[in-house]
């Protein structure tokens, strides 16, 4: 599989998921967009994907839910065009029915959902030229309800219905839209959530005994989704929501 000539952005791409996609896309020769809002960790994946012998990719120190135009203008300013549009900068919070606010619904649904929509609309015009394709990273908290996160598992409920209306409304102009919906991946989201290294660690292991494959998700796993779906090889498919879950959904866990 390879990914020559071809301009990739990664929104979050500072850590977890994002980071990894970014590093292995550069490993399969794409030329990379990196962004996030954090400089310092978007120059720690840039100097990494440089180590590896990739090309030089671009960073864009930047705020998806304020500067689209800007990830767009910029991307196709130093590249010239865009091939894949990667959405999956995200945030989780813990709250219920009973005590959610407004203000933190409406954040999450900000960032996981409606940035989503104003970077696709930014980018449909450069994707038709290169008949593209976009990947949005969801969850399978989009496909199954989860006690205590209300916001996450409506704002990725709505992102799985966006990639397949999406989907439907971009297959005439040749763009495939595409999503994974990822079980728990060993990323650094546990720690941002305040839980600490035993917790996370004894969190990981009651997953391992419920999930089929026997082990939770590698960033690894889900870097190798993204790919195929973003690839040449899946050229056939579009509005497809793929879990990446260890086989835990059939089994009828999150």
């Amino acid at each position: 599989m390879s990914f020559k000539d071809k301009v990739v952005i990664v929104t979050g791409a500072s850590s977890g998921i994002g980071r990894g996609a970014a590093i292995h896309l550069a490993k399969l020769a794409a030329d990379v967009v990196l962004v996030g809002r954090n400089q310092e960790r978007l120059n720690e994946v840039k100097q990494q994907i440089i180590a590896n012998g990739s090309s030089e990719p671009l960073v864009l120190a930047a705020d998806v839910t304020k500067d689209s135009e800007k990830i767009i203008n910029e991307s196709v300013k130093h590249f010239g065009k865009i091939n894949v549009l990667i959405n999956n900068a995200g945030m989780m919070t813990e709250e219920s029915i009973e005590n959610v606010t407004m203000e933190a619904f409406d954040k999450t649904i900000d960032v996981n959902l409606r940035s989503v929509v104003q970077l696709t609309q930014k980018a449909i015009p450069y994707l038709e030229q290169t008949k593209g394709n976009i990947l949005n990273v969801s969850s399978t908290a989009g496909l199954k309800a989860v006690p205590n996160l209300l916001s996450y598992c409506v704002s990725k409920a709505a992102l799985d219905q966006l990639t397949k209306c999406s989907a439907l409304n971009l297959a005439p102009k040749g763009i495939r839209v595409n999503a994974i919906n990822p079980a728990a991946i060993r990323t650094p989201l546990y720690k941002a959530l305040g839980i600490d290294s035993k917790a996370e660690q004894e969190l990981f292991d009651s997953y391992k005994s419920h999930y089929p494959m026997g082990r939770i998700g590698e960033v690894s796993d889900t870097s190798s989704a993204i790919a195929y779906l973003t690839g040449d090889s899946a050229s056939f498919l579009t509005g497809v929501l793929l879990p990446v879950d260890g086989g835990a959904l059939t089994a009828g866990y999150d």
